[in-house]
C-alpha cells in the first residue's frame, strides 16, 4: 500500500487542476502529484519546472527515455521502471532497445552519444563525484554546454524524484510483476507487461 495517501483530482486544488488537467490523465500519469497535492503550491512549482524541462527539450526523446529508464533501475523505482513513454516509442524506444540497458556498455544498438548519456545518468545516481573534468571533457566531445545543462537537470530529477517514488512505494496500480515487493531488485528490462503513457 502507498505509504503516503493520494489525494485524486477532485480534491486537487484548483490552481492544480487548472495547471495539469488531470481529467485528461490517467491515475498513474497522475502519479506522484496525488501525494504532492498534499503541498499544492510545492506541486504547482514542480508542474511548471518539469513543464518548463520538458518544453524547452532539445535531446532527443530516444536518449533521455533510455538514461531515464537505467536510472530507474538503480533506484529501483517500480512505478518509473514500469512505464514506456509514447513519445520515446515514436523514436525508436522499444522493448529490444530497453533490453540493452542491461550492458549498455557492449550495446551494439546504441550510439556513442546514448552510450555516454546513459552513464552520465548511471554516475549521478551511483557515484556522483566520478563526474570530474576529465568526465567533463569527454561530454564536451558529444554534446554543448546547453545540453549537458539538460541532461543534468534531468537526470537528478530522474534520480531524486525516482528515489522519493520508490520510498512511497506506489505500485498498487502497476503490471504485477512490478507489485511483488518480495521478488528483490527488478530491472525495466525483460517484462512482459508495461504501461504505456501520453
Amino acid at each position: 500500500m502507498t505509504r503516503i495517501s493520494m489525494i485524486e483530482h477532485d480534491g486537487w486544488s484548483e490552481e492544480l487542476r487548472a495547471a495539469t488537467h488531470p481529467e485528461s490523465m490517467t491515475p498513474l500519469e497522475r502519479g506522484t502529484l496525488r501525494i504532492m497535492a498534499h503541498k499544492p503550491e510545492t506541486a504547482l512549482g514542480f508542474v511548471g519546472f518539469f513543464g518548463a524541462l520538458r518544453g524547452e527539450r532539445t535531446l532527443p526523446e530516444r536518449l533521455t527515455e533510455l538514461m531515464r529508464l537505467r536510472i530507474a533501475f538503480h533506484n529501483q523505482c517500480r512505478s518509473c521502471m514500469a512505464v514506456r513513454y509514447s513519445a520515446a516509442a515514436e523514436d525508436g524506444v522499444d522493448e529490444a532497445l530497453v533490453c540493452s540497458l542491461e550492458r549498455p556498455a557492449e550495446a551494439e544498438n546504441l550510439t556513442e552519444r546514448e552510450k555516454l548519456a546513459i552513464d552520465y545518468g548511471e554516475r549521478l545516481a551511483t557515484n556522483h563525484l566520478s563526474l570530474d573534468d576529465a568526465y567533463h571533457a569527454k561530454l564536451k566531445e558529444h554534446f554543448t554546454e546547453a545540453e549537458i545543462v539538460e541532461l543534468g537537470i534531468f537526470a537528478a530529477l530522474c534520480v531524486g524524484f525516482g528515489r522519493l517514488g520508490a520510498s512511497w512505494d506506489m505500485v498498487e496500480e502497476l503490471p504485477k510483476a512490478f507489485q511483488d515487493r518480495d521478488a528483490g531488485p527488478i530491472a525495466p528490462w525483460g517484462q512482459a507487461e508495461l504501461v504505456g503513457v501520453r
